[in-house]
């Protein structure tokens, strides 16, 4: 009996998580969605994830994450980011020469929407 609740469980959440997908890519596909490839996604996430700590990270140190690439590779996606108006790149008012990548409204509107979609998924 608990081999099949326990199976019931996973087949849920698997369920769930092919809804978000489902989901995602249905807001993802609309027209005011930014168009973003898996890198430039990734690049994202991690910038997220590091402003979601309490992290600010330099231009430099965002080129050395190695989740888009290569710090060219990561140069050029960051650039789409900005392009994009997900982010922006502010002057320290301390040290002018340190520049830091922060997110923009509509980056923080993009996550938003994926977490409806999670939301909405959880739901059914």
């Amino acid at each position: 009996m608990y081999f099949e609740s326990a199976a019931m469980a996973k087949k849920h959440l698997v369920d769930t998580y092919f809804r978000f997908l489902n989901l995602a890519q249905a807001v993802q596909a609309l027209p005011s969605f930014p168009k973003l490839d898996a890198a430039e996604e990734r690049l994202l996430e991690a910038l997220t994830a590091a402003w979601h700590a309490g992290r600010t990270l330099t231009v430099t140190e965002t080129m050395a994450l190695s989740v888009a690439g290569a710090p060219a590779t990561v140069h050029r996606k960051l650039a789409r980011l900005r392009l994009e108006g997900l982010v922006s790149v502010d002057e320290s008012s301390t040290d002018l020469r340190a520049k830091t990548v922060v997110p923009t409204s509509k980056a923080l509107d993009y996550f938003e929407k994926l977490a409806a979609c999670l939301e909405e998924a959880k739901r059914k």
